[in-house]
């Protein structure tokens, strides 16, 4: 069975949705990502998904979601990406926190950096994931 990975931000339109997006891609034999924010913008922010198409990732079939979009499941990750109160607290396994800046408003190389942040988070839990897995069997 894969990982539940759920990641939360304020708006669902940046990290979020990049961190969704590459959850998807590199870990798509482990894991099952989604994404949503507390308080959802209604879109995907336009820079986010032109720093994803770098890297080869399409967002363009995402939408910008709210909790209450979510399937009701019981998560075995949720990622908060910095957003302090403004994440609420979900049922999950494990729950961690990446602290990472908002990038909406930052020049496109500050947003690269924040993307670049992401890719590197979701590849140390794509491993973490796979240890565990291991340890299991």
């Amino acid at each position: 069975m894969k990982a539940r990975v759920l990641f939360v931000c304020v708006e669902n339109s940046c990290r979020s949705q990049m961190a969704e997006g590459f959850a998807r891609k590199l870990g798509e034999k482990i894991l099952e990502a989604w994404s949503a924010g507390s308080k959802p913008s209604g879109k995907v922010n336009e820079t986010a998904a032109q720093m994803m198409q770098e890297k080869g990732i399409d967002l363009s079939y995402h939408n910008s979601k709210g909790l209450d979009d979510l399937p009701k499941v019981k998560w075995d990750y949720v990622i908060t990406m910095g957003c302090g109160d403004a994440c609420p607290t979900l049922p999950a396994k494990i729950r961690r926190d990446w602290a990472l800046p908002d990038p909406k408003h930052m020049p496109l190389e500050e947003f690269r950096r924040v993307r670049d942040e992401i890719q590197n988070q979701v590849n140390s839990l794509i491993r973490e994931i796979i240890e565990a897995t291991k340890q299991k069997v």
